[in-house]
């Protein structure tokens, strides 16, 4: 007999829906296990089966973790710094040993997610994902309209052009700025493209992750709908 339990029953244990909906799902083909489609009554092992739902692949395995920590200013996005400042890997549990998804250069604050799913790392850092992620970047001068549009319709950079999905002046020296690409100090660079350079950077969002109560330098574990949002979003 195959190892690990029925696939509804599995799937509905790791909160990605009821059994009957887990069922219904089989049953139209939208979940995989291997790169097969799913049986009915299919088992499955977490430690050792991929299963995807909708093609996005599903953590089932009992040792995942999933951090989301406020990052402040100072720290780098590392596991270790030969300069000896502080990582984000030292603010989160040791074990088990988690990395950070994309970066956030040590000027910036705001949301960052650890984790040991290295699925879902490349899901959400990979750019055909196109997860976005909202910052707030205080800047020096007053942001007009023209430097707003032309984030929005895209500036030159020494790595190739780069456009905000969003961008809007809650402030006179604020710009909210929502991009889906990862490259290195990209909202920073954008900003001195148009004339606004960046003083202070917070990441607010990363694709559906916000949490304004969260301190900084505080983290909390995400909670199971977090994940799932994350999976199959």
């Amino acid at each position: 007999m195959s190892e690990g339990g029925r696939i509804q029953k599995v799937l509905a244990a790791a909160g990605v829906a009821s059994r009957r909906a887990v069922e219904e799902m089989v049953a139209d083909g939208r979940i995989k296990v291997n790169g097969r489609v799913a049986r009915l009554g299919q088992r499955v092992d977490p430690e050792h089966d991929v299963v995807e739902v909708d093609g996005n692949p599903v953590g089932l395995r009992a040792d995942l973790v999933y951090y989301l920590l406020n990052k402040p200013s100072g720290v780098v996005t590392t596991a270790s710094d030969p300069q000896g400042r502080p990582t984000v890997v030292a603010m989160v549990p040791e074990e088990p040993r988690v990395f950070p998804v994309g970066r956030l250069d040590a000027d910036s604050e705001g949301l960052l997610l650890l984790t040991n799913n290295g699925q879902l790392a490349h899901r959400l850092t990979h750019p055909s994902f196109g997860v976005d992620k909202e910052y707030l970047a205080h800047v020096e001068g007053r942001v007009g309209r023209g430097a707003l549009r032309r984030l929005r319709e895209g500036v030159e950079l020494e790595d190739g052009a780069a456009r905000a999905a969003a961008a809007s002046q809650p402030g006179p020296s604020v710009i909210r700025i929502v991009v889906c690409e990862g490259r290195n100090r990209l909202v920073r660079r954008m900003c001195d493209a148009v004339g606004h350079p960046v003083i202070r950077l917070v990441r607010i969002r990363i694709g559906p992750l916000a949490d304004r109560r969260l301190p900084p330098g505080q983290w909390r574990e995400l909670r199971e709908s977090e994940v799932r949002e994350l999976e199959l979003g």
